[in-house]
């Protein structure tokens, strides 16, 4: 097989009653009967909401029609850019692409200086709550902490270009609603809620001491944040699934298959039953959206689409005959440029930086499998987590993709087609539109870029190189004169 120059190695008070011992007692059952959940989303919410309705706004307010002229533009679908048409924007969408003869009224004229407009960045495969944050923080902080963090963190992440995120696993919910309400800044965000897990699978961060449980115990740390849920055997794993369903889930995120970053499941363990994947799948269907499963070898991959999940995360264990079968299915492919290099997740066993290398080994067999099986549903994800050093590489990581990808391909698997996966979200998609296109009736989230991507994949690593960064019609920012 054929691996990128760079990556070749990887291939192989008395008196009053408050005070007396009986309402004592009628305060401690009352206090005893809130859920402990509650109180901390509660609190996360207040403190969250009174930081960010101080925030100031960057983002342009704009009730007029924008006519952005003078581009060139990649709409997420064509290999070429197209040229001779002005893009109108109106009412957060684009309204026309607009030939350059025809007269537009009453619009603001934006002259782009001949830069290339393209379609936001989307990344498939990302954690809002998890990934600017280190696990041992995120573990033991107080939740409202963790929440605050990501939102400056989504602040970040737009103004790096990336207008909307699919997250797979952490409590996403409030964040979405207040940059969706405007109170803070960020990509608009298609959450999936808590990671379900079995007793001791990927998302299971309890510590041995909390071990065993019982109906009695009270939920671990990670449950209560939202970060994970557990679930063992069919009624649980309905139950579980419907609560996220209920909390505002686009999708559903299961774990079949072991991790690098926890502790207690090996890379080959299986996880969940397929009675327990059908019950999902179920669950999820009859609300109208999908499931993806977070899993790496072929035996687990195979196991999860056999039981109806739509999408696999990661999968860089595949062998080739699973590669056919994920084709063969129309099964999405969400993978992500996993390559033991300077932006890995940090690993802190010697076993877990071994797993590390070889599921690097794996990336390469598997971009090159997309290239020579030229696979249309595989989309691109950073999945960075609890690394708040690396956050900035979003976007360099998506470039470095064009070692075995043309950047026409690499831009429409961060764009077009990960919009196409969006969509499978169904009734549940929070965002009724077309997202990662240039074409009349899509959002406006837009970038205007320094250059031509086309020919330079690396402008697209850099925020510098973003003149305008649009989403819903708004400028973010906006360095034209």
């Amino acid at each position: 097989m054929r691996a990128g120059s760079r990556y070749q190695h990887l291939v192989h008070g008395a008196g009053c009653p408050c005070h007396t011992p009986e309402f004592a007692r009628l305060n401690r059952r009352l206090m005893d009967g809130f859920s402990r959940r509650s109180v901390l989303k509660g609190a996360a919410a207040t403190i969250a909401a009174g930081a960010l309705a101080s925030m100031p706004s960057l983002a342009e307010a704009n009730d007029r029609s924008v006519l952005l002229t003078n581009v060139r533009i990649f709409d997420g679908l064509s290999d070429a850019l197209i040229e001779g048409r002005n893009v109108l924007v109106s009412g957060g969408r684009i309204k026309a692409l607009v030939p350059l003869a025809e007269d537009v009224a009453d619009a603001d004229i934006v002259d782009c200086g001949n830069r290339v407009l393209m379609p936001g960045l989307i990344d498939a495969h990302w954690h809002s709550l998890l990934c600017a944050i280190p696990m041992q923080t995120a573990m033991t902080a107080q939740v409202p902490y963790v929440h605050l963090v990501a939102a400056a963190e989504s602040e970040k992440t737009l103004m790096r270009g990336f207008t909307t995120v699919r997250d797979v696993g952490g409590p996403a919910f409030a964040l979405k609603r207040a940059i969706d309400g405007g109170k803070a800044i960020g990509p608009r965000i298609y959450p999936a809620g808590a990671m379900i897990t079995q007793t001791s699978g990927h998302g299971d961060f309890r510590l041995p001491y909390e071990i065993p449980a019982s109906d009695q115990t009270n939920l671990s740390h990670a449950e209560e944040a939202g970060i994970s849920s557990i679930a063992n055997g069919v009624p649980q794993v309905l139950n579980r699934v419907r609560e996220q369903l209920m909390l505002g889930a686009s999708q559903i995120k299961i774990m079949t298959g072991g991790g690098v970053s926890s502790q207690y499941d090996p890379i080959p363990s299986l996880q969940f039953t397929p009675e327990e994947i059908r019950a999902a799948v179920q669950a999820t269907r009859d609300w109208g959206t999908y499931v993806c499963a977070h899993v790496y070898t072929a035996e687990g991959i195979r196991r999860s689409i056999e039981n109806g999940v739509a999408c696999i995360e990661h999968g860089q264990l595949a062998d080739e005959e699973t590669v056919r079968m994920i084709i063969d299915t129309g099964t999405w492919w969400s993978i992500q440029p996993f390559l033991a290099d300077e932006d890995s997740n940090p690993q802190g066993t010697e076993q877990q930086r071994q797993d590390q290398r070889n599921i690097a080994e794996g990336t390469v067999r598997c971009f090159e499998w997309a290239e020579r099986f030229n696979i249309e549903r595989m989309v691109w994800g950073t999945d960075i987590l609890f690394n708040p050093a690396k956050t900035s590489s979003q976007g360099r990581q998506l470039a470095k993709l064009a070692e075995w990808f043309s950047p026409a391909k690499v831009l429409k698997m961060a764009t077009s087609r990960t919009g196409e996966l969006l969509q499978l979200s169904g009734e549940r998609n929070p965002y009724r539109g077309r997202i990662g296109v240039i074409e009349a009736g899509a959002f406006a989230d837009m970038l205007l870029i320094d250059g031509n991507p086309l020919e330079d994949i690396s402008l697209i690593a850099d925020p510098d190189n973003m003149a305008v960064i649009m989403k819903d019609g708004r400028f973010f920012k906006n360095t034209l004169a």
